[in-house]
């Protein structure tokens, strides 16, 4: 893919502001966990429950923030649904979490393996507050979207009384990318409650649904390839098939999946 030099800094930035917001909301979850005292911890002292649940609560954003970023993306490459991803990720995740938590309480100790029905307890337990947390981080992911809809430029400059329709002046979508992006639009990529914009000149992440961000692409040849793909017919330099399998290689080098579904249809059209 290819960017300007400046954009670097501000995914950079993006992804800063990101990691310290989460790990605020960790450190917040760990401190009410200590309060709470669950799982028989409530006996324990204050000052080692508020080390432990704190502790926990860090180490489990570091398993299961990591599993979920690749395991969402990988779903999507093959058309699975978005729930389904979450569950796997969860399930996935919380079986380091709970080998961690088990080798944990021998600290100091010799060390020794769970029996099976330990070994299940303890993942249970991990299981609970793991997707806890985990349906929390989706909730609060979500609501940025109800807010961008309130706040959206068109109903924010619109006037009180008497809206006057303005001319059209070319897609809609291109006028929420910033200037330095440019208006040749190659892709768009679905990443969670956003959509990832490519154009030549890079990338750029933009709050909206993808069958939202489509209608706003009046006037510009291409497809919906797949659930998560929006492909510009100009901007695809090559198709690659393995077997049932079909993906676009695009002018910048990405390569977007086609949905089986799709690809009768993207043959019809003499896009394959």
């Amino acid at each position: 893919m290819t960017a300007q030099p400046d954009a670097q800094p501000a995914a950079k930035l993006r992804f800063m502001r990101r990691l310290l917001i989460d790990l605020s909301i960790m450190l917040v979850i760990g401190v009410v966990l200590a309060l709470l005292g669950p799982f028989g911890s409530f006996n324990d002292p204050f000052e080692q429950r508020l080390v432990y649940w704190v502790g926990l609560a860090l180490a489990g954003y570091a398993f299961y923030a990591p599993i979920s970023g690749l395991v969402v993306p990988w779903g999507k490459s093959i058309d699975l649904p978005e729930w389904g991803l979450w569950i796997a990720s969860v399930l996935i995740a919380t079986v380091p979490m709970s080998m961690f938590i088990w080798w944990l309480g021998f600290l100091g100790d010799e060390f020794r393996w769970p029996s099976l029905s330990a070994a299940f307890g303890t993942y249970v337990n991990v299981l609970i507050i793991g997707a806890a947390i985990t349906v929390l981080f989706h909730m609060l992911n979500r609501a940025p979207a109800t807010h961008r809809v309130v706040a959206s430029p068109e109903s924010a400059s619109a006037p009180a009384l008497a809206p006057e329709p303005e001319p059209a002046s070319g897609p809609r979508f291109l006028d929420r990318l910033p200037p330095e992006l440019g208006t040749e639009l190659i892709a768009l990529e679905m990443e969670d409650h956003y959509v990832r914009a490519h154009t030549a000149l890079g990338s750029e992440l933009v709050l909206l649904r993808m069958r939202d961000a489509v209608v706003e692409l009046d006037g510009i040849d291409g497809e919906q390839v797949h659930r998560s793909w929006w492909v510009a017919r100009g901007a695809v330099a090559d198709v690659q098939r393995e077997g049932r399998n079909v993906r676009l290689v695009l002018d910048n080098g990405i390569v977007a999946p086609v949905s089986r579904a799709n690809v009768t249809t993207l043959k019809e059209r003499g896009w394959l």
